[in-house]
């Protein structure tokens, strides 16, 4: 098996380096990843300035390749340039902080297999619910075998998976459940300062709306202990409305 790896938090990052290690009793692991973290950045793509691409080792042995850009410019560069014959997989993560509800939207790991999905290869996107010291051993096991799994059975045409591990040891964790994505949304602040020179700027931040009482969301699956595992789509054409919306009377 050949299986294509990237992440958002960077190629250094301990997440990616857990889940190489796991996923080499598959196969044959190929990892492209931002040089920087590239958290939150969607699923930008960069056009406007190259892309540089360079090797990254460790302890003397090729761990993969860096690319100056952002999870999606990975995974494209890494189809249509690096790599010499198409992966059979795609797997982003494990990513530091759980990606749920509307935050998949701004999530980088979850857009790294999003555009392996668009370039119709099967992808997930493995995150783990915590960003303190973080143990990615459940999330690694898991990964693995949901891989052979997806080999086995195949996804959909335009459906990825996202799973999300909660920050617990292996025989804590409740089980797995498929939920869909839930509803709630990132509540952001904005935080005002001023430089040396009393010249404003603004920190963002904030956090999840974690109140979502419904058991079949992805938001109250992970606060109770389960692997989550949602298969979103990039289609984002709302089809129930489609009806609704030719009967309008349109004048141009």
């Amino acid at each position: 098996m050949r299986i294509l790896l990237s992440n958002d938090d960077g190629i250094n990052a301990p997440g990616i380096r857990a889940m190489q290690h796991g996923l080499k009793q598959l196969g044959d692991v190929i990892v492209v990843a931002p040089e920087g973290e590239q958290s939150a950045v969607g699923h930008a793509i960069t056009i406007s300035e190259p892309l540089r691409v360079n090797e990254v080792y460790a302890s003397e042995t090729l761990f993969g390749y860096s690319v100056n850009g952002t999870p999606a410019d990975c995974v494209k560069i890494a189809l249509k340039a690096l790599l010499d014959g198409r992966p059979d997989i795609i797997v982003s993560g494990v990513n530091t902080g759980a990606n749920v509800a509307t935050n998949i939207i701004y999530s980088g790991t979850v857009s790294a297999a999003t555009e392996g999905t668009l370039l119709g290869i099967p992808s997930l996107a493995v995150s783990l619910d915590t960003y303190t010291k973080p143990d990615f051993s459940a999330a690694v096991s898991f990964a693995v075998k949901t891989v052979s799994v997806m080999v086995k059975n195949g996804l959909p045409q335009g459906t990825l998976l996202n799973i999300n591990v909660p920050a617990l040891k292996e025989p804590e964790i409740k089980g797995v459940k498929v939920c869909r994505q839930s509803d709630r949304v990132f509540q952001v602040a904005f935080e005002k300062r001023s430089d040396l020179r009393g010249v404003d700027y603004y920190w963002q931040g904030g956090y999840m709306d974690n109140d979502d009482k419904d058991p079949k969301t992805d938001i109250k699956a992970l606060e109770e202990g389960y692997i989550t595992v949602t298969p979103i789509q990039y289609d984002l054409t709302n089809h129930s409305f489609m009806d609704e919306l030719t009967n309008w009377e349109w004048k141009f």
